[in-house]
């Protein structure tokens, strides 16, 4: 199953019936046909204090026409560049080999390229730079990553956990084929302001404890990553655990396990 073909409609309408002889039969309207999923990735930010845990979510402004308003991790589609940026570290083996499943001729680099692309995306929606100082600025950065090489902040992979994948169901304004990655607020190497505001894609930004979350105007996978974090994290992120990967098929909600 890939990520293409996961969720692609089949053909539910009814066979249009035969027109009485000498008249024509209705002109019928071709069904909408769904988009194909991006490839994309989200970082979630969490930090644990005193035995309670919080995560940055984000509230995209509401003029936006996908998910207008609702709030949300940061993270959106991979980039060119996202397959050529150094790193420092790279992602756990069994990521590696959760995001090659399901995904009809995975590239050597996936996991990199996705990894890359959910902290690339959370530096342009928040000013949170993810990685390390350690070992200096990257020597040749692309365009979309010259952030990084101002701060002297490489990436550093070795620090994220994948907590699960989903694709947006058919007939969305956007769809894409998303996973979603966590991070200790620590690995915060630097920070930009001015990212967030009332003409930037989030007009809030917060550290809010889960059950607060839960009370938020949450997509429908959000909440369920939530839950998917929840449980993640009281197994210490084990590598044997379940990664899990939702999707709609012929319009109902499934989850199985990558």
């Amino acid at each position: 199953m890939g990520t293409a073909d996961t969720d692609r409609p089949g053909s539910d309408a009814p066979e249009t019936a035969a027109a009485p002889t000498g008249k024509a039969a209705p002109a019928k309207a071709p069904p909408a046909r769904s988009l194909r999923p991006r490839d994309a990735a989200t970082l979630i930010l969490m930090e644990r204090r005193r035995g309670v845990l919080r995560v940055l979510m984000g509230q995209r402004n509401p003029r936006l026409a996908f998910m207008p308003g609702k709030f949300v991790f940061p993270g959106g589609r991979t980039e060119p560049g996202d397959r050529r940026m150094p790193v420092a570290g790279a992602l756990p083996d069994y990521a590696e080999a959760a995001l090659a499943r399901q995904v009809s001729r995975p590239p050597r680099d996936l996991g990199r390229m996705l990894a890359l692309a959910a902290i690339r995306e959370t530096y342009e929606e928040t000013g949170l730079l993810v990685g390390t100082r350690d070992y200096g600025p990257p020597e040749a950065a692309p365009p979309d990553w010259a952030a990084f090489a101002r701060h002297g902040v490489l990436p550093d992979l070795e620090g994220l956990h994948l907590v699960a994948r989903a694709i947006t169901p058919p007939k969305r304004v956007r769809r894409f084929d998303t996973r979603f990655f966590v991070a200790e607020r620590s690995l915060i190497a630097a920070e930009e302001p001015g990212r967030v505001g009332p003409e930037a894609e989030f007009v809030e930004l917060d550290w809010m404890r889960l059950d607060a979350a839960r009370k938020l105007n949450l997509p429908f996978i959000t909440r369920a990553v939530l839950d998917e974090l929840e449980t993640q994290l009281a197994a210490g992120f084990a590598p044997y655990r379940e990664i899990p990967f939702h999707f709609e098929r012929h319009g109902r909600r499934a989850r199985v396990a990558l």
